[in-house]
């Protein structure tokens, strides 16, 4: 995949960066309609109609993909008919052909095209799409989808261009290097993919306009300097004035910087070998 970038014929395309996807459906680029699922958005909201997340809101209405993350159609090979765009994610996805008859859609890795044959399975080749249980991959291989227990189906390492690499194998347990640095146990029954999650150059996007972000179903976020005391600590004071004694906070009076909220009884907590920060 290549970068675009664009000429400033107008405001909204100064410094815009985007990337030139090889996505082929066939399809007149709409997705198989048996995986898509409707679904209304949130705003924010919860059950009760209050908003519990701010500044989410608006966006492009879109359909869900159904994503196959456990990849448990074991010993049956399977043919990429497609590499296709997907709204919820920043990876590409692909449309499997089973050889039964089924189609299922799946995260797209790095390097796969239309009319590759991949696999989950014990014996599986160590080829990019073919998913395994972490006891069978080589040490040094690069995999992505991976499980935290086995049967869950694929939690780390999803976004684009991410992946995690094996590092070693004990009786029990496989040492992963996440996409955050963070060395991390996870047990030798649990299954991953091979290769690199697509569309690497994500990172490298710039949208150069605050009507793509509008687009993408994020509202604005206002500071709290300037805002009134009643709704932020920071608030208020004439003219721009400092955050002061104790430092920033959040807008219901907690530390915003360097307080933990990770829960200490957490069990995956001693599964991890090396955390991202020192």
């Amino acid at each position: 995949m290549a970068l675009k970038k664009y000429k400033p014929t107008s405001p909204g395309t100064r410094g815009r960066v985007s990337v030139i996807r090889p996505t082929t459906t066939g399809n007149k680029n709409k997705p198989h309609k048996a995986l898509t699922l409707s679904f209304k958005k949130s705003g924010g909201r919860n059950n009760q109609g209050k908003i519990t997340m701010r500044y989410i809101g608006g966006g492009t209405k879109i359909k869900y993909r159904i994503i196959d993350f456990k990849r448990n159609k074991f010993g049956i090979p399977a043919k990429v008919a497609s590499v296709e765009y997907d709204p919820n994610r920043s990876a590409l996805i692909s449309l499997l052909h089973y050889i039964d008859g089924e189609k299922r859609y799946i995260i797209a890795p790095d390097g796969i095209k239309v009319g590759d044959k991949i696999i989950s399975s014990e014996t599986a080749e160590i080829f990019p799409g073919n998913s395994l249980m972490l006891k069978n991959i080589p040490t040094g291989t690069l995999v992505h989808n991976i499980e935290l227990r086995a049967g869950c189906g694929g939690v780390m390492a999803r976004g684009a261009g991410s992946y995690a690499q094996l590092l070693a194998k004990d009786e029990t347990y496989a040492h992963l290097r996440l996409p955050s640095t963070e060395m991390r146990y996870v047990p030798l029954n649990c299954r991953a993919t091979v290769g690199q999650v697509s569309n690497i150059e994500h990172k490298d996007t710039v949208l150069a306009k605050a009507g793509r972000t509008r687009m993408m179903g994020h509202r604005p976020r206002v500071r709290g300097s300037v805002m009134n005391p009643v709704d932020h600590p920071h608030g208020g004071g004439e003219g721009k004035a400092p955050i002061g004694h104790p430092g920033p906070l959040t807008p219901w009076g907690k530390p915003a910087l360097g307080y933990k909220t990770r829960n200490k009884k957490k069990k995956s907590s001693r599964l991890i070998l090396k955390r991202r920060k020192k």
